[in-house]
């Protein structure tokens, strides 16, 4: 009890600075008396606590001298943005090195704040993937992680959409968007995007590389969404949409169907109303639309209308026979 007591003696004193015998005695819920005494075993076991004289006296430790009883390793000390994201954390091989930062930064922090700080931990969490839908594997993100934080060339094997390809990144960031991982590297001069499950195989050249000048990595991230999404839709649909795929439009599409609802036409004698909506190349949007099954029409353009009344007839055709 008189170790733990001693801690948290020495830590109130590196937190908040000069602190009166009375001070520390409500703090630690003891007598002057055994402040005093705690005070001198300190001092006896090499900490150097200063006593100030006069009205506004007191101890404190002398200038520039920390206790590394809770000092944080560089990946602990590197895991702490994850700390609301234990799952992140994990996937980056952080997990046990954020498990023992927050239990350090804990110990360090005074008592209302460490209580506040476990209230926060026990009543927010963060769940980073969508529903009904498992995180992508990344077998790889530790090293590639590793690789960004050291600025290492990596030597990567990548499925593309349209094939496999070797390539040397210079690897600048790492982004978790909607429980899928990404990574920024510049390429043959470029500056790209790799789904991090897509990588095949990697290994770190040993060579370093120069971060380019003014790279600003949430404000790349955020231009590349937007021009992303802009080069995905493509076309707009117009629909005619019942109560039901009006309460089902926002959770499928996103901000796209909530934006589509907002401009909605007035309802009819049955509730359903027409909304535009913009929508991918025809075979995505045929794909995405026939989410909504008999709770919607397609009303135009006409060629997306032709192609959802072929792919009907075909799953018609289909069900219609015997199995």
């Amino acid at each position: 009890m008189r170790a733990d007591r001693l801690l948290s003696l020495l830590l109130l004193l590196q937190n908040r600075g000069r602190m009166t015998a009375p001070e520390l005695a409500a703090e630690l819920e003891v007598s002057v008396r055994t402040v005093y005494r705690d005070i001198e075993a300190l001092s006896l076991s090499g900490v150097p606590v200063c006593a100030d004289r006069g009205p506004a006296g007191g101890y404190r430790l002398m200038d520039g001298y920390r206790t590394r009883l809770t000092g944080l390793t560089d990946s602990e000390a590197g895991s702490l943005f994850l700390a609301g994201a234990p799952g992140p954390a994990r996937d980056l091989g952080l997990g046990a090195a954020l498990a023992t930062a927050q239990l350090k930064l804990q110990a360090a922090l005074p008592d209302e704040l460490a209580d506040r700080a476990r209230r926060i931990q026990h009543r927010f969490h963060l769940d980073a993937p969508a529903w009904f839908r498992d995180a992508d594997p990344v077998p790889y993100l530790a090293p590639i992680a590793q690789a960004v934080w050291e600025q290492r060339v990596l030597r990567t094997h990548y499925r593309r959409w349209n094939g496999e390809v070797h390539r040397d990144l210079h690897p600048l960031g790492i982004v978790l968007k909607g429980g899928v991982w990404y990574l920024v590297a510049m390429a043959d001069e470029d500056l790209r995007t790799y789904r991090i499950s897509r990588v095949l195989a990697v290994d770190t050249t040993g060579e370093g590389f120069e971060r380019p000048a003014g790279f600003d990595l949430p404000a790349y991230w955020e231009q590349s969404s937007r021009r992303l999404e802009a080069a995905m839709r493509q076309g707009t649909a117009r629909l005619r949409i019942s109560p039901r795929a009006q309460r089902l439009l926002p959770a499928q599409f996103g901000a796209a169907g909530a934006r589509a609802l907002d401009g909605a036409g007035p309802p009819d004698d049955e509730g359903w109303v027409e909304v535009e909506m913009p929508v991918e190349a025809q075979a995505v949007a045929v794909s995405d639309l026939l989410r909504l099954g008999v709770e919607a029409e397609v009303l135009g353009p006409r060629e997306l209308r032709e192609a959802m009344a072929q792919t009907v007839a075909e799953l018609a055709h289909r069900y219609a026979a015997s199995p």
